[in-house]
Formats: structure tokens, sequence, C-alpha cells
């Protein structure tokens, strides 16, 4: 039995990467130093791996932003925007490929990022391939070769690993009329064959390609192209051995497909889908291996030996020793980095953190499991299974869990709890009235810039140098100055700006029981962009108010509407890690209560606007259409429990960003807020065109900024973004409003930005009353 990793987190035990990217945008720092910190962290998780035992060792999962955006530099899928900037010699690969994904405006040229979106049904972001009809391809960027020779100098000789073909393809959108994305597997395979001919000429014996789309639901076309792209890459390299990884879900359908691709192994998610074992090793054909995807890779509970060793003995039992390969579920990009790190037993308890496992732990159980499996395992391999049997049995008794109260309250909520008094259209006009906002109202989604300055009182506060009343002071002066320049640049709807925040979902989490907390738990959300996700390790709720207290300040402040800022249910469980003693729609309903309470306390202090925010509805969406509408109807319920407690006057928002919304438009009405704010200007406005055939009934906010790029938008860019948002969605209904919070951005780039947005918004009502008149 050999053991192999799909992937390892990439951004290191502290986040060097992060820090090293962000510093060379910068300007502080240079390419050289860059690329330094990138071969230092590669070579350190391939000893981590080494040293742990792992057999086959990944390269290429390593990415200065994202794998996606690495497979369409390798391929030259570079969109035409950015040929002007390899014309400048003072720009690099790594230039352009940043400016693909960031946006780039310098040396007179004002370029759009590409589009970014979810990468399945996970927090983490990907750059959108954009295909043009008779796209061309050709080997650009050589990094997979690169990355697996430096592996070999330095005596590892990894298993390279490439989004697979077809699962590229389909990841991709087609950018004009006319042609199938997936027409183009004729002319993306030679590129591929010649990356594999390299890799071969280099000594590769392994080549893992990702096919997760394999677990997805898959048109005729597709599975003629599978079998297409795999047939040819099997008979052009005989000699090289190659793993298809399918991961997120079972194979259901497509195992006959998945089965029948002349490769030599198959890699399946055991932690998604346990049921797929006993079919597939009924299915697939000797000559085919099975990699056993047991260690969950997306959640940071340890791994039940016993549970997992059942797997491991069916599968030999079937196959044969040779035959089975174990490894994770899914690449551990997912996981934080080491549980070691976590020496706070404040911020998490002993209890708790022997029942956790981060990557370094993970591929530690993996090469364990193989050991336990040999039918041989030594002294110490007997104290770990002990071990494990111990803290499996510790969780599964401990009363930290269980709270009877919250239990009796969900089971006592009604359908009606999750219903608003009145129809919108009746709400409306009772809003109208008490609110009376303009035209094109101007809002921001919350989150304001924080500076290194806010984050250093953050941190001073922490270390006991600020104490409660010094860090209050500062924060309060903060909130002050970011209100009055709200209210000197004619924003409508103002926020408080969220100076007191950590991160949309830690805050809440630290406030409600049942969670608990990492020092160093960070996972990558997207480029440099990392988040630290709770720990949802019991019952769900609300011990005291949340954020009454900065919302009744900011309001004190001023006139003008203040706008109450809340991370929704659904968020906040699909951006932690969540327990999995019992069903997640449960653990979703503990939080809509938790919320709910917040809710009704805001609007009792005042406040008439509440934004709940739910980027991740779409994201937790199963990767299989039958299984949407279970998920659907308990995750809008836990949506509109939250948000039903409340009188017709006071206003909810709701906000979400990079998704696709055309398939659950429906769901998206049902959800009844009277504002959705979502982000378009990456797609220039594409988006709406879900809502416009819907005849969306509420009102809707499409951002006209791209707070994930530097670039700041002109004036007449958001004008036209506006007037193509106009086209399709009545003026009565529209606000105006960048795509996502502005935490990360820095303060020059936001007030250029947002004083554009209202000259915008203020010249589309003046052009719409002239018109009217």
């Amino acid at each position: 039995m050999q053991t192999h990793i799909l992937g390892y987190p990439r951004i290191g035990s502290h986040r060097e990467l992060k820090k090293a990217c962000e510093q060379y945008w910068s300007g502080k720092t240079t390419l050289t130093d860059l690329l330094e910190t990138g071969k230092n962290l590669r070579l350190q998780h391939w000893k981590i791996q080494q040293e742990a035992g792992i057999d086959l060792i990944p390269s290429n999962d390593f990415s200065y932003y994202d794998q996606v955006l690495d497979i369409t530099l390798t391929v030259g899928a570079i969109p035409e925007r950015y040929q002007e900037i390899t014309s400048k010699e003072s720009n690099t690969e790594l230039d352009l490929y940043f400016a693909m994904a960031r946006g780039y405006q310098k040396d007179s040229l004002d370029i759009t990022a590409m589009e970014m979106t979810k990468w399945f049904d996970t927090n983490y972001h990907y750059i959108v391939p954009e295909f043009r009809k008779d796209q061309k391809f050709n080997l650009f960027s050589t990094k997979i070769i690169e990355e697996f020779t430096e592996a070999k100098q330095a005596g590892i000789n990894t298993k390279p690993v490439l989004i697979g073909p077809v699962t590229y393809l389909l990841l991709g959108k087609e950018k004009e009329s006319g042609f199938d994305k997936l027409d183009l597997a004729e002319n993306l395979l030679p590129v591929y064959l010649e990356i594999l001919k390299q890799l071969e000429h280099q000594g590769a014996e392994y080549i893992q390609l990702d096919e997760p789309f394999l677990t997805l639901d898959l048109n005729e076309k597709a599975k003629e192209t599978y079998q297409w792209v795999y047939s040819e890459i099997k008979r052009q390299f005989p000699n090289l051995t190659f793993i298809v990884a399918t991961y997120f879900d079972g194979l259901k359908d497509n195992l006959s497909l998945a089965a029948a691709l002349p490769v030599d192994v198959l890699h399946i998610d055991l932690v998604r889908a346990p049921e797929q074992l006993e079919e597939v090793l009924s299915t697939i054909p000797w000559s085919l291996s099975l990699s056993l995807g047991l260690v969950d890779g997306r959640n940071i509970w340890k791994n039940n030996f016993d549970q997992s060793l059942v797997f491991i003995h069916k599968a030999v039992a079937a196959l044969g020793t040779e035959r089975v390969f174990i490894a994770p579920s899914c690449s551990l990009l997912h996981a934080p980095f080491d549980l070691d790190l976590e020496k706070n037993e404040d911020t998490l308890s002993p209890e708790i953190k022997q029942w956790l496992a981060f990557a370094k732990q993970k591929v530690q159980e993996i090469v364990i499991l193989q050991k336990l499996a040999s039918g041989n395992p030594d002294y110490n391999v007997l104290q770990k299974l002990a071990e494990n049997k111990k803290a499996i049995q510790n969780r599964a008794t401990s009363t930290l869990i269980h709270n009877q109260e919250v239990k009796k309250r969900v089971d006592a909520t009604t359908e009606e709890d999750a219903q608003r008094n009145n129809p919108f259209n009746v709400r409306k006009e009772v809003q109208q009235e008490v609110l009376k906002l303009p035209l094109f109202p101007t809002t921001t989604i919350g989150s304001f810039p924080q500076t290194i300055e806010v984050r250093s009182w953050r941190s001073k506060f922490k270390k006991g140098e600020l104490n409660a009343q010094q860090y209050d002071q500062l924060l309060k002066e903060e909130t002050q100055r970011t209100i009055q320049w709200q209210e000197e640049i004619g924003i409508d709807v103002l926020v408080h700006g969220e100076f007191e925040r950590n991160d949309m979902v830690e805050y809440f989490g630290e406030q409600l029981s049942g969670f608990t907390f990492t020092q160093n738990g960070w996972v990558q959300s997207y480029g440099s962009r990392c988040v630290k996700p709770p720990v949802i390790y019991g019952d769900v709720h609300r011990p005291h108010p949340m954020t009454v207290y900065w919302s009744e300040y900011a309001q004190s402040l001023t006139q003008k509407w203040i706008k109450g800022m809340l991370t929704g249910p659904v968020t906040i469980l699909q951006w932690s890690f969540v327990r999995d003693d019992q069903p997640r729609s449960l653990t979703c309903k503990q939080i809509a209560l938790a919320i709910r309470d917040e809710v009704q306390d805001l609007e009792k202090a005042g406040i008439r606007i509440i934004q709940i925010d739910e980027p991740a509805i779409r994201e937790g969406l199963p990767l299989r259409k039958a299984e949407w509408q279970n998920y659907l109807k308990w995750a809008v319920e836990a949506f509109r429990l939250s948000a039903s407690g409340v009188e017709d006057a006071t206003q909810i928002h709701t906000h979400m960003c990079y998704s696709e919304f055309n398939d659950i438009i429906q769901n998206i009405a049902d959800m009844d807020a009277d504002v959705i704010t979502i982000e378009c200007s990456r797609s220039q406005m594409e988006l709406l065109n879900a809502f416009a055939d819907f005849k969306y009934p509420n009102e809707i906010g499409p951002g006209v900024y791209d707070i994930h790029s530097p670039r700041v938008p002109s004036k007449e860019e958001m004008v036209e973004l506006l007037k193509k948002a106009q086209s399709v969605i009545p003026a009565q209904q529209l606000w105006v409003n960048p795509d996502c919070g502005l935490k990360t951005r820095h303060w020059e780039e936001t007030e250029k930005a947002l004083i554009a947005m209202v000259e915008a918004s203020r010249e589309l009502a003046a052009s719409y009353v002239a018109e009217e008149v």
C-alpha cells in the first residue's frame, strides 16, 4: 500500500507567502525575494512529507495565487487585454500572472482582472479561465517542470499535480457565443501532452490529474471528451503512471465512465461519500488501482482509525495490497498548517485540541493508517492507535458539546417564525415612508480599510499594552472619522466601518457559545487573503448582544441611517470548521436563532437597516442537482429565521459575492431580503441577467467597484456599469455599492473609488429624472 498527498497548504506555517506577495505588490521587496520565499516554502513542505514517510509527494501544488490561474498561464490562455503588459520589458511572467488575478493600473495601462468564483463548494476562490472560439493554446509557462526538477535536486522524485484537461475546460467560461468550451479539447490536449513529455524526460514516474468534475452531473459530450482525452494521454505515455483524482462527492452515475478511463489509479473521496466504496470495488477492472481518500482534507477533526481501517481492509480483500493507495480525501489546501503551533490553552483548550488534526498531523495519520493496515505494526504505532481511540471516545462523551436549552428552542421553532409580517410590496411602502432614501441610494458592504495602525491597536489590546478603555476610545475615534467622511462625500446609508472586528465570521464566533478558536489555523481563501475559521464543536447560542454597542454608537454620530452589520447563519456555518456529529442543517438552525436575537436587539436599539451577509449560500450547494432542494430548503429557512423577527419598517439587506445565481434565483427570492447586494463588476454586470430574467421583485445593488483588485475604477466606468444594470433592472429597484467589504483595501484607493461611485450614482439619478421629465 502506497501513501500519497493530493496537495499541501502553500501559505506557510505563519502565512509567509501572504506576506511575501503583499510586500512584493507594494514595492517593498524584489522579485528575487518573493521567488526565494516560494522556493523555501516548497522545500519545507516536501521535507515535512518526506520525513513523515509519504511515498508519493506532490509538486506543482504550490501557487503564488491560484492553481487554476497557474494552468491558464501554463497553457497560454492569456486574454488579449493583457498582451500589452508583456510588451513592457520591466514586467516579468509573474507580473503578468498577478495582473490577470488582480488587474493592472500603471504604465498608462488600466486593465481589469479576470473573474473569480468559488472552487466547487469550498470557500477557496479560483480565477476563471476565459475562452474564445477557436482558442489557441501553447506552452507558455514551464512552472510545473521547473518545480519538479527543483524537488529532484533536493533528492525528492515528486508526483507532479495538474488540473485535468477536462476539468480545466469545464472550470472556464465562454466569452463569446457560438461554441462549447469542450470543443477546445483538441486544441488544449497537445499542450498537456507536451508538458507530460517534458516531465517524463525529467524522470517523472507518477502524474496526478485532478478531475473533480467526475463527481458532478455530466452531459454526454463531457463524457465523450473524458474518454477521448484520456485514451490519447495513455496511448502516448504508456510508461507513466496516471492517478486521476476525484473529490468533494461520490462518482455515482459517472462510476462506469471513471472506471473505464485508461489510467492506472483512481482516487475517490470516502469522507464525503463513504457509501460509494462497495460499488467502486465491484466495478473497477483488474488493471485499475484504487486510492482511498480517508483523511478529511477539508475539516480539522482527528481521523477515526478504526473506521478507516474497515475501509482499508475491505479494499485490500477485494484488490490486494498492491492495488490500494492511502490518501487524504482531497488536497490539504483547505486545512490549517500545523496543530503543534497552537500553544495558547486559553484560546484552544487541551480537551478540544486532542480531537483535532491539521495538515501536518493529517500527513502523519495517513502514514499511521498504512502501518496499522500492514498487519505488523510496531509498538509506537499501536500506541498511536490507542491514543486515537481515547480521543475519539472522549469527544463522543464530552459534556462540552451539548446544551439542552438550545435543543429545546430549536425543537420549538415553527414555520411562522421564518415569515415576515407582510410581503415585500407592503414592506417597501412602509420603508420608503420611514427611510426616505433617494433614487439609486448609495451604501457600502460594511467594512472599511483596516490599516496597520488599526490592526496594531487590536494586537496591543490582546497583549495588554492597551487597556479596554484606551482601545475603545481609539476605535470610537476611527469610527467617528469614517462616519464623518461618508457624510462628506454623500453616501446615503452609512456603516460604522467594523474596526473592532477581526474577521466577519471569527468576530461572531468569539461571542457565541459552542465555538472555539485557533491562533494559527489559517487557510487560503484567495490570493494572499487568508482566513482563520472558527471551530464549531458544540451547541450554539448567543449569551449576550454582539454588535449593538457599536451600531448604537455610530447611529448617535449622524442623522443619516446606519446599517447594522451581521454575518448570516449559512455563511457562519460554511466558513467555520463544523462539528461532524450532527447534521449541518441542525447546527445552522442553532446559529440562525442566535442571529435572530441580535437582529431583534438591533431593531430595539433604533437600527432600521440591518444587513445579514450570506455570501456562502451558493457555495454550500451540493455538487449534484438532485440534492440541491434539500439543502436550499434548510439554508433559506435558516436565513429567514434569522431575519423575520422584525417590523415591516426595518429593512433587511443581504450580500452575496462570487457566485453563479442562475440556478438558484428562485431560492434567493425566497430568502425575501428587502435588498440584496451582489458582486457584479468583474463579470461586467453579466450576473444581473439571472435577476432580470427572473424579474426579481425586491431591491438589488449590483457592485460597481471590484474591491479584490487594487485598481480604482473611474466615474465613467461605473456609470457605464450602472447603465447596463438599469437596462435590465428597473431604476426604482437599484442600489449603488462596491462588490464587497473594503477591509483589505487601502484608504487612498478606497476614497477615490467611493467618491467616484457617489458621483456616478448622482449622474445616473439626474439623467433618469431628466428622461422622465
